[in-house]
């Protein structure tokens, strides 16, 4: 299925400021952090789908406007200081704004997963220099879609998510209850620097993942699974795993199923690439208002086997240890480590991973239960849909709250065709492995 998107107007959208200077207006630019520059070097997508009665695209404009003059970073453009070190040139050159129609109704034409028909309702990525892309796509029926673009470089997810919510704010005549902090300077080295950890970042992702062969893309061989747990299910798995939390718990669950989906065995060793937000655990107390990224990765491991045949418990073990092992220590030993060490041996620390597909035996897993994801409203209610962009790589699972908001948990699943009947299978299985004498 296709959604035949109309093409209505396209233009740059920049800060109004109302006659109130931004605290961060006289900057004329601004440093990536080392959090900054060791990220994905690529554009991040999200897709909001509103019912009727939605308001008008030139409201939500204005309050575009409105919300650049305190997130000047999002109007700029990447550039280089005179050293050469990367740098948010302060410009405000603006937003790219698309308006789109489509004459059919919403919910005839609109995917529950993510699919590569979304790629229609954002705006084009050829020759793209804007930080932010903006797409509004209005139905026959009145519905919209907001199709929202980020440059990953200058906003995490946790960033991301202030935005669109302080967005929708101001689009409503709502003041931002807490404003964004702009210093990325505040990671400064340890002195003298300590090298504690082996901090593998994005270069080992990198090494985690395979290329896709032509006849797996050509073939659309990697599809979604939407897979919706209740907070019954949720409950069980978690009171099999005490003390270890519901997220320890549920990565551990998808890890075993995607093993034995896949018809996995041996001693070979699978890894979960885990994103960890910092703000929450560094000593130095990192506001969650900062506006940047704050991200480093967790990558739990065990052996094929062990996945497949143990018990929950020691899965979501493995999972647990992992990711608390990313504690305030590992965060510092990182901005040593990327501070001296990455410029002394000329590594390159960004990456962009659009030229691979596979994980399999690995996993990557995307969280974004914590997100206000439906508190993002501009004037007509929460989003009815929420969907993360579409990248077809086998073994990506994306973990979102429901729309219901009752604490249960979506998740999609990227699999290859042939592995879906058995995941469809277990994946609601409670029968987790042999015990361990």
């Amino acid at each position: 299925m296709e959604i035949n998107v109309r093409i209505d107007s396209t233009k740059i959208v920049v800060p109004i400021y109302d006659g109130n200077i931004s605290s961060s207006s006289t900057l004329q630019f601004i440093p990536l952090s080392v959090f900054d520059k060791y990220t994905y070097n690529t554009h991040a997508a999200q897709i909001f789908a509103y019912h009727p009665p939605t308001p008008s695209n030139a409201t939500i404009e204005s309050g575009l406007k409105r919300v650049l003059s305190e997130y000047r970073e999002f109007a700029g453009r990447l550039g280089e200081d005179e050293k050469g070190e990367p740098i948010i040139v302060l410009n405000d050159k603006g937003a790219k704004l698309v308006e789109a129609s489509v004459d059919s109704k919403l919910d005839d034409v609109m995917p529950s997963e993510p699919s590569p028909v979304l790629r229609s309702l954002y705006p084009s990525l050829k020759e793209a220099e804007e930080l932010v892309l903006v797409q509004l796509t209005s139905f026959a029926c009145g519905s919209l879609v907001v199709g929202f673009i980020v440059h990953h470089s200058v906003a995490d997810g946790n960033s991301t998510f202030k935005f669109l919510v302080d967005w929708g704010k101001v689009t409503r005549g709502v003041d931002i209850s807490s404003l964004p902090l702009h210093d990325r300077t505040i990671f400064k080295p340890r002195n003298p620097p300590r090298f504690e950890f082996e901090n593998r970042g994005v270069k080992f992702i990198q090494k985690l993942l395979k290329d896709c062969p032509d006849n797996v893309e050509n073939n659309n061989n990697i599809v979604v699974q939407k897979v919706h747990f209740t907070a019954d299910f949720l409950s069980k798995i978690k009171a099999m795993t005490k003390p270890y939390s519901t997220y320890d718990t549920l990565v551990a669950h998808l890890w075993r199923v995607l093993t034995k989906a896949r018809g996995l065995n041996g001693f070979e060793t699978s890894h979960v690439i885990v994103s960890v937000n910092g703000r929450m655990r560094m000593a130095r107390k990192v506001p969650n208002e900062y506006l940047g990224n704050m991200v480093l990765w967790a990558f739990p491991s065990a052996k094929i086997n062990d996945i497949s045949h143990e018990q929950l418990p020691y899965v979501a073990k493995r999972v647990h240890d992992a990711i608390s092992n990313v504690n305030n220590d590992y965060f510092e030993s990182f901005i040593d480590f990327a501070t001296y060490k990455l410029e002394k041996e000329e590594v390159c620390p960004t990456t962009t991973l659009s030229d691979k597909c596979i994980s399999c035996p690995n996993l990557e897993v995307n969280s974004w239960v914590r997100f206000p994801i439906y508190d993002v409203d501009f004037g007509g209610g929460s989003p009815y849909m929420f969907l993360p962009s579409y990248f077809p790589m086998e073994g990506m699972i994306y973990l979102l709250p429901s729309a219901a908001r009752d604490g249960t948990i979506d998740a999609f699943v990227f699999l290859f065709q042939n592995n879906v009947s058995k995941f469809k299978q277990i994946v609601y299985s409670l029968d987790h492995g042999r015990s361990r004498l």
